[in-house]
């Protein structure tokens, strides 16, 4: 089963959270007050900030004054981005792109190389949905499609 971790679902959130700030603003958000607007844990949410910032999705300000930011609105960050920031690149099988760790039978494997088909089609599809679509998707319908038939 392909699954995304807690970390990028959670690192999704606080992305979320963040944009929550209209950017002319320039305010930041701290770890512990986004911790508590998500009820993710703040240390759970330090961490995923960190990575983020890493990643250069979130603008790190130190001080008294200090916090975390958007660099970019959420319908420049895919949700490829994300996982990459926090999971490292997105690869189903240890020989996609030659990933990390290698293939123990890769001399003799007879689908050797047909796993990039499916990888690049799933990194695709991932790089396509933005976070703005994730935010907008979580909306509750809107009263007028609920509205009953005349």
């Amino acid at each position: 089963m392909l699954r995304v971790s807690k970390l990028t679902d959670y690192a999704v959130v606080v992305l979320v959270r963040l944009s929550a700030v209209p950017a002319c603003e320039a305010s930041v958000q701290t770890s512990p007050s986004i911790a508590t607007a998500t009820c993710v844990p703040e240390p759970t949410v330090a961490k995923v900030l960190k990575a983020l910032s890493a990643a250069g999705l979130v603008l790190s300000q130190r001080g008294a004054r200090g916090g975390y930011r958007l660099i970019r609105p959420l319908e420049t960050i895919s949700v490829a981005d994300v996982i990459a920031a926090i999971d490292g690149p997105i690869a189903l099988t240890a020989c996609v792109d030659g990933g990390l760790g290698g293939c123990d039978v890769r001399g003799v494997c007879a689908v050797k190389g047909r796993w990039d088909l499916v990888n690049d089609a799933i990194r695709q599809s991932l790089l396509s949905i933005t976070l703005a679509d994730m935010r907008d998707a979580a909306l509750p319908l809107s009263a007028s499609v609920l509205t009953p038939a005349e």
